[in-house]
């Protein structure tokens, strides 16, 4: 039995492997088709590669277009906006140029109504001054010859003799550029009458108030005035830039002036001196707030000062109205522009610096208050060191030389900020309103001081002007306002 089961099973073994044959083959097919299938997804994902990288190509070369295009039409626009601010700067240009014309040939129209005022007044001043010239130069050399051979007694220390020296002197000048002026008028040399208009201007203004200090308020004083009123006008007139022009440029320079405001403001250099060699900016502005802070400021510490030290409170003011001591305004700009550049040297240098310049400019007021209207209104002949026959001393000009130096370091920056305060719109009408109500009350100041002198002095006051400030501003007046004051007419410099 165990050998019958062992036999037949020889037979089936054939039989048997066709099956396994068959799923060998299967097998291989499996394998096959795997390896086939492999293939064809690393086949598929190269060419899946192969598109993204094309496209990828695609995209860049496609950027690189847009980007030559956009710079295409970036110079497109910078070429489209050239032309057009071309056109524009053309078109102001041409603009500028017709509003130009426009005005020359309004003003020089204008003008030809003034040419023959203009030549009239050409012939009188050139009279004037060929007459002049001969007349005072005779004087002046009459007057040396009797001093120096003894006929004529002088003391050339004297004050009178000094003013009168000087406004021989002046006079002379004033008649040389008269003949000058009337040349240039007559010539139609209108550039440079101009400039001799401005000259002359200077000139006549130093005669005026030489005349004032000797003779008073007179025909010189006048006259005076009376010429740089003309002077003014034929200097408006005679400029060759005309009216119409001369509107645009305060326009143009009016803007420009505010961008330079709101550039310098917000860089924090708002007043200061743009070249950086001084401090604050030296323009009209400034220097007149300057000297209005100063009058004011130098008022209240004075006031607080006597009252301190004398217990007294005395109204030290220096004009006829307002809290103002001009003193102390010109002071401050006196010292402003000598001391501009040396904001930054050293300290003991500052000091010595503005205690002479306060000093002489001290000793400059009092002698000008003496000799023209006979007014002493400080004598320091009994304090420390005095100087110029009391005029000043040393404890003054130690006073003088600490202020500057507390002035320059520490006032005038926080001073410039406050004025600074005064906003754009204002600057102008402000300053023009009080440029001439300080002109106004330094010029009625003067008189009332010459009307009172004439009425100490026994003068007789007869004019219009006189009768008024002698209603208005007599003695007992005059002597309330300015309490610090003595008068006295042989301390002038009058005769």
């Amino acid at each position: 039995m165990k050998g019958s089961g062992t036999m037949g099973a020889a037979p089936g073994d054939e039989n048997s492997g066709k099956p396994l044959t068959r799923k060998a083959g299967k097998i291989g097919n499996a394998g096959k088709t795997g390896r086939a299938s492999k293939a064809g997804e690393a086949e598929s994902a190269g060419n899946a590669d192969k598109t993204l990288y094309n496209s990828a190509e695609s995209s860049a070369k496609a950027l690189d277009r847009v980007t030559v295009s956009a710079k295409s039409s970036a110079n497109a626009l910078g070429k489209a906006a050239s032309s057009a601010a071309g056109a524009v700067a053309h078109s102001a240009a041409r603009a500028a140029e017709g509003v130009s014309d426009a005005s020359r040939n309004f003003a020089n129209h204008a003008s030809g109504h003034l040419t023959l005022i203009g030549r009239v007044y050409g012939v009188l001043v050139l009279l004037v001054g060929l007459v002049g010239v001969p007349y005072v130069g005779y004087a002046i050399f009459d007057g040396i010859h009797k001093f120096f051979t003894g006929r004529l007694h002088a003391d050339p220390l004297d004050l009178t003799f000094l003013l009168t020296c000087a406004q021989a002197v002046v006079s002379l000048a004033n008649a040389a550029a008269l003949i000058v002026f009337g040349v240039m008028l007559l010539r139609d040399l209108r550039k440079h009458a101009a400039q001799w208009a401005y000259v002359l201007m200077a000139v006549t203004f130093v005669q005026g108030m030489l005349s004032l200090a000797l003779q008073g308020l007179g025909p010189g004083v006048g006259l005076s005035l009376i010429q740089i009123a003309i002077l003014v006008a034929l200097a408006i007139a005679l400029d060759p830039a005309l009216i119409g022009e001369r509107v645009v440029q305060r326009k143009l320079k009016r803007m420009d002036e505010h961008d330079e405001y709101i550039e310098a403001k917000g860089a924090g250099m708002l007043g200061r001196d743009p070249s950086g060699k001084g401090y604050v900016e030296l323009n009209i502005f400034n220097v007149f707030w300057l000297f209005v802070v100063g009058c004011v400021g130098g008022l209240i510490v004075e006031e607080i000062y006597h009252l301190i030290f004398f217990n007294e409170w005395q109204d030290r003011a220096g004009l006829i109205w307002g809290p103002f001591s001009p003193i102390y305004g010109f002071g401050v700009v006196v010292l402003t522009m000598c001391l501009n550049r040396l904001w930054h040297a050293n300290a003991i240098l500052i000091f010595f610096a503005s205690a002479i310049i306060g000093g002489c400019f001290e000793s400059f007021v009092a002698w000008f208050m003496q000799i023209a209207f006979g007014i002493i209104a400080w004598n320091y002949s009994n304090d420390w060191l005095p100087l110029f026959g009391g005029k000043t001393c040393g404890k003054y000009m130690f006073f003088w030389g600490l202020a500057g130096l507390v002035w320059l370091r520490e006032l005038l920056p926080r001073l410039l900020k406050f004025i600074n305060l005064i906003p754009w719109k204002w600057r102008y009408a402000l300053t023009a309103v009080m440029l001439v109500f300080m002109l106004i009350d330094i010029a009625v100041t003067l008189m009332a001081f010459d009307c009172w002198y004439g009425r100490i002095a026994g003068l007789p006051q007869t004019s219009p002007v006189a009768r008024f400030f002698g209603e208005h501003f007599d003695n007992a007046m005059m002597q309330h306002r300015f309490q610090t004051m003595s008068i006295n007419p042989k301390w002038s410099g009058r005769g």
